[in-house]
């Protein structure tokens, strides 16, 4: 049976929930969280206030979901073949990161400043995707001569701080040549960990 010009498809619960989830996403492109509101998303969707209070249960939970979302998605994306050498999987994932802000530099931006700006629930999101972001450079510290400790931990922190704060500046405003600017982030991280190495 063909569908009908105007006719819809129904989708199961969980699908429906994520076509919301991408659409969100898609409004924050444009706007701040705090204009996301449930009506806006009701209106774009073509779907009912109450459906969407179904899904999600208020405006903090959808936020949250959308959020989650985002940085989910950032994840995901950046994931490396971890069949590679660790130098060739922080090329990979560096690479993957600078397109995925460079792309979606709006939504990535909200989760980054929202952040620091104190409020919680992205905060808490945030730190989350971060650990996720960064702990897969633990994997292969022995490549780098090391071993997981405080010192280490600290450092790659501090790394990865720098790289997200490089690469949003550099995403908002390119100054220096793609290549470049990934030649320098995969440089740095070695760098910074010498003085550990040598020690």
């Amino acid at each position: 049976m063909t569908a009908t010009p105007g006719s819809r498809t129904r989708l199961s619960p969980d699908a429906r929930r994520e076509q919301l989830l991408d659409l969100g996403l898609k409004l924050l492109s444009t706007r701040s969280l705090e204009e996301l509101s449930i009506d806006l998303l009701a209106e774009e969707a073509g779907i009912s206030r109450g459906l969407l209070y179904h899904y999600f249960g208020n405006k903090q939970d959808f936020h949250r979901a959308v959020v989650r979302r985002a940085a989910d998605d950032v994840i995901r994306r950046t994931q490396p073949d971890e069949s590679l050498e660790a130098t060739e999987r922080l090329a990979q994932g560096l690479t993957a990161y600078v397109d995925y802000v460079e792309q979606n530099y709006a939504v990535y931006t909200m989760l980054v400043r929202g952040a620091a700006s104190g409020n919680e629930l992205l905060r808490e999101i945030y730190v989350d995707a971060r650990s996720a972001l960064t702990g897969r450079l633990f994997e292969g510290l022995d490549e780098y001569g090391l071993s997981d400790g405080p010192a280490v931990r600290l450092l790659i922190d501090g790394w990865a701080a720098m790289v997200e704060e490089t690469v949003l500046t550099w995403a908002g405003a390119p100054s220096i040549p793609k290549d470049e600017l990934l030649e320098l982030l995969g440089a740095a991280l070695p760098a910074i960990l010498d003085p550990l190495v040598r020690r």
